[in-house]
């Protein structure tokens, strides 16, 4: 997928709205009971950027932004400021010779749990734990690498082995996502002043 690793402008993040989205087909039946069947294994988040413009400045950045992206032809790093910390968690155990561990985050609720894979970390928010001792980030046979384009944790070979090793992270993240329209509708009041229509974005998988 065509992506550009630069993020949307915080600024306007910081006031969009939006957040998780679900796939659910729900069909009641002549009872009055419900079928529902999921079609999405993970979420997808949706937002409206266009609540986040405040100056002439932000309207400038965006319409740069969206010229670069070409509209929804290009991918890129979005933040979103509801949910962009990922607290210390489980990611894996060691089995004595894997080396890579996918970053995961764990939402859990009750007893349900859903979980996320983290693909484009920040860089240098990353850390790891394994058997409950940090690690530093480096090359060196105890320590880890960070791949922030992936979200992969590759451990030194030290660290592999041996098997049943609690691995944890921690990190910020943002969120691959692109624009959801090909056009920005702005309606001018004046130079300075206008009116923005919704202005979609939507969470993609990479």
């Amino acid at each position: 997928m065509a992506f550009h690793d630069v993020r949307f402008p915080e600024k306007i993040a910081l006031g969009a709205t939006g957040g998780p989205l679900w796939s659910t087909n729900i069909v009641t039946t002549a009872g009055g009971h419900e079928r529902r069947n999921q079609n999405w294994a993970e979420a997808r988040g949706r937002w409206n950027v266009g609540s986040g413009l405040k100056t002439r400045d932000d309207l400038a950045a965006l319409i740069a932004f969206f010229r670069a992206r070409r509209g929804r032809a290009f991918a890129f790093r979005f933040k979103d400021w509801s949910d962009f910390q990922m607290p210390r968690q489980q990611i894996g155990t060691t089995d004595g010779a894997t080396a890579t561990v996918q970053i995961v985050r764990s939402y859990a609720s009750g007893p349900a749990t859903q979980t996320r894979a983290i693909q484009l970390p920040v860089t240098g928010t990353v850390r790891c734990w394994t058997d409950g001792i940090e690690r530093n980030e480096g090359t060196g046979a105890s320590q880890f690498q960070a791949n922030y384009a992936t979200g992969v944790i590759t451990l030194g070979s030290s660290l592999r082995s041996p098997a049943g090793h609690a691995v944890e992270a921690q990190c910020e993240f943002d969120v691959p996502a692109r624009f959801d329209a090909d056009e920005l509708g702005l309606t001018l009041e004046t130079f300075f002043q206008g009116q923005w229509a919704e202005i979609p974005v939507i969470e993609v998988r990479l």
